[in-house]
């Protein structure tokens, strides 16, 4: 008896490129829901935090990233990553519209910004100080900013010390004057 022999399942031509059409799909949607989520934030977001906002799994998640920050490498946005955080941000040399739009009210009334002010001319400077510049609002406005990472806030007798923090400056593309003032020639400030 002559046997024939068998025939593994092939897949044809139009099954692979079937294949690779759904993949590219599902893989530009993920990229575009990455891409919004870190548009949309206008914050760092954190890899778990992607996860969930996205449903995009780890691996595929950390891929997209690498793409878009080539992908943002030039021209007027950027994906700027620090730690296992990412943000989309305007160039630095765009900063300026970014500082026009964020002096607006939409974000801190005048009251609010001008008690930041105060505590960024003044750094480090005592709560009941600032207290006794701006009025009681002022706790509010503080509470406010240190729930938005703006400040540091270190207890010292019955008062608090206040500084700017890391996230102030990168908040409102600013430089920390403090650390970019060039040393005296005996390497101190």
């Amino acid at each position: 008896m002559d046997e024939q022999p068998v025939n593994p399942k092939v897949i044809t031509e139009s099954t692979a490129k079937e294949l690779d059409n759904v993949f590219e799909n599902k893989e530009r949607d993920s990229t575009e829901k990455v891409e919004a989520a870190l548009f949309i934030a206008g914050r760092f977001l954190s890899l778990q935090e992607l996860i969930m906002l996205t449903d995009v799994n780890p691996i595929m998640l950390k891929g997209i990233l690498n793409r878009l920050e080539k992908k943002y490498s030039t021209g007027v946005l950027r994906l700027i990553s620090r730690g296992n955080s990412w943000k989309m941000d305007v160039a630095e040399k765009h900063h300026y519209l970014i500082n026009k739009l964020a002096t607006g009210n939409a974000e801190f009334t005048k009251a609010e910004q001008e008690t930041l002010a105060i505590i960024a001319y003044k750094q480090p400077i005592k709560q009941s100080v600032i207290i006794k510049i701006r009025g009681n609002k002022s706790y509010d406005h503080i509470k406010k900013f240190r729930q938005l990472g703006l400040i540091t806030a270190k207890r010292v007798g019955h008062t608090l010390d206040i500084s700017l923090s890391e996230e102030f400056y990168e908040y409102f593309n600013v430089h920390d004057v403090k650390k970019s003032e060039p040393k005296d020639k005996t390497g101190t400030e």
